[in-house]
């Protein structure tokens, strides 16, 4: 989860400054359109067809396991796809919207350098919605993915809990259930904090 929320980031945040600042550019169409194909494929054909390029065809990628870092990146990519999505759409919205505010246009009409003003000014105050949703997603794959792990052979969460289900084992259903609520839970702590270490209106009020 932690390595998916990693990768998602470091993709979903640039791809979505780029497509703000170049509003219906090329680039701006294709990455909604392939956002929009993260967010609507299953992550079983992801997966699936993970394994058939970079495992069957390749060969450089193993298909199943967990016991080493080479056997986490294909469930990663797979359940940090509809996240890069997610991320990437949430972004450019956000972006978007601040990018039309007048302190922006201040901040050019003084002459400051483009990356300044995007990097600076509008990435810093567009990042409250952003962080909400890394924040859930973070907390939705701690949960874990029933379908990667079970394609994958990860044992998750998830899948633990599906078996755990099967098997009538419900002491072992509660206590998932219990590990998944205190995850969220964690989680949106850890975003409150955030918001007051991003948000100097809001770190004011604690003063």
């Amino acid at each position: 989860a932690a390595f998916s929320i990693v990768i998602a980031v470091v993709i979903g945040i640039p791809i979505g400054i780029i497509s703000a600042t170049k509003q219906y550019s090329l680039f701006d169409n294709v990455s909604m359109v392939l956002a929009l194909i993260g967010v609507s494929m299953p992550n079983f054909w992801q997966g699936l067809l993970l394994i058939l390029f970079f495992s069957v065809y390749l060969g450089w990628l193993p298909s199943s396991g967990f016991s080493s870092f080479k056997h986490m990146i294909l469930p990663a990519i797979t359940i940090g796809t509809s996240t890069i999505a997610v991320i990437t759409r949430m972004t450019r919205s956000s972006m978007l919207e601040v990018v039309r505010q007048d302190y922006i246009r201040t901040a050019r009409a003084k002459g400051q350098v483009e990356s300044k003003v995007i990097n600076h000014h509008a990435l810093k105050n567009a990042l409250i919605p952003i962080i909400t949703v890394i924040g859930i997603q973070f907390g939705y794959l701690l949960s874990g993915a029933v379908l990667t792990e079970s394609i994958f052979a990860v044992p998750g969460v998830g899948r633990l809990m599906v078996q755990s289900i099967k098997q009538r084992d419900f002491p072992v259903v509660q206590g998932s259930v219990l590990f998944i609520a205190v995850a969220f839970s964690l989680v949106n702590l850890l975003v409150d904090i955030l918001y007051a270490y991003v948000d100097p209106r809001i770190r004011s009020q604690y003063k």
